[in-house]
């Protein structure tokens, strides 16, 4: 893959990312009495690998599937179940904006770590521009974390653990197609997510009311990482992932509409200064046309 420099259009592919992680969070929402976080993640995953074989298949991709970067496919994937089952354990448990809100402290960890793992070049607007998107975080959300509930814990945790796999997915479309990091995302995922299930058992297998949801979480998890990882090929991840900022005051949206979640006035304000980070960042990588430094290249895990 080249080293493209297209941050506006990464931008735009961010846009289908923060749909498709909405309609997930709504879908978990759902069937959380149904089903728990293991057969939702294993359940997802077998479906989503069928779906990347069945495209691969069709636009005649297979052939790019690679087994020579497995080692960093095994610890982005690691990274990523363990994160992936922390959220989805958290949706179940406390308000979606929260969830999301403490999920936003991920960009502020790949904004910090992309000079130590990525190369990447950490400039003063780069720390404005997460210092704004933080402080909204923090006044929308309020979270309590002197009361140390457990759904706050594991969606703080789990913020850390997206942080480490943006670091790898990043590393990885160095030279990985896309439908390669989708094939062995999901290929693992399942085995992971089927290994956790049996452990944890009885298994409820999907039923004519859980299976359109199921579904719909398998494609919208698709959906989100051919985005996620397109938007990372185009421009530098401490670019890219304070887009995903605009998904907090979306998510509140929905909970108030459908869930009858409370939405405060300092929504608006909280959101307003993540926007002001977004615009911040975007502004000096992609109005202006020029190009930004790319990071060096990242030694394979």
């Amino acid at each position: 893959m080249t080293s493209t420099y297209r941050p506006l259009a990464a931008a735009a592919w961010m846009t289908g990312a923060i749909a498709a992680f909405t309609a997930m969070a709504i879908a978990t929402r759902q069937i959380k009495g149904a089903h728990d976080t293991f057969e939702i993640l294993a359940f997802r995953s077998m479906i989503g690998w069928v779906i990347v074989v069945a495209v691969g298949l069709m636009l005649g991709q297979t052939g790019r599937i690679r087994t020579d970067r497995l080692g960093s496919h095994v610890l982005r994937n690691l990274f990523h179940f363990t994160g992936q089952s922390l959220w989805f354990w958290a949706i179940t448990l406390i308000p979606l904006a929260q969830v999301f809100a403490l999920e936003f402290t991920s960009p502020i960890w790949v904004i910090l770590l992309s000079p130590l793992f990525l190369g990447e070049r950490l400039t003063r607007r780069k720390l404005a521009a997460a210092a704004l998107g933080f402080a909204g975080v923090l006044i929308v959300a309020r979270p309590g974390f002197g009361t140390l509930e457990p759904g706050v814990l594991a969606a703080a945790a789990a913020a850390v653990f997206f942080a480490a796999t943006t670091m790898m997915t990043k590393a990885l479309t160095r030279g990985e197609a896309i439908i390669s990091i989708l094939f062995w995302l999901t290929l693992m995922q399942a085995v992971l997510g089927t290994v956790a299930m049996v452990l944890m058992g009885p298994v409820a297998l999907p039923t004519a009311a859980t299976l359109p949801w199921l579904g719909l979480i398998a494609v919208a998890g698709i959906s989100a990482h051919l985005c996620l990882t397109t938007a990372l090929s185009l421009a530098p991840a401490s670019v890219v992932v304070p887009v995903d900022f605009a998904r907090l005051p979306i998510i509140a949206a929905v909970g108030a509409l459908f869930y009858a979640e409370p939405i405060e006035p300092t929504l608006f304000l909280g959101a307003g200064l993540i926007f002001a980070g977004i615009w911040l960042t975007l502004k000096r990588n992609g109005a202006s046309g020029a190009p930004a430094p790319q990071g060096q290249m990242v030694t394979k895990p």
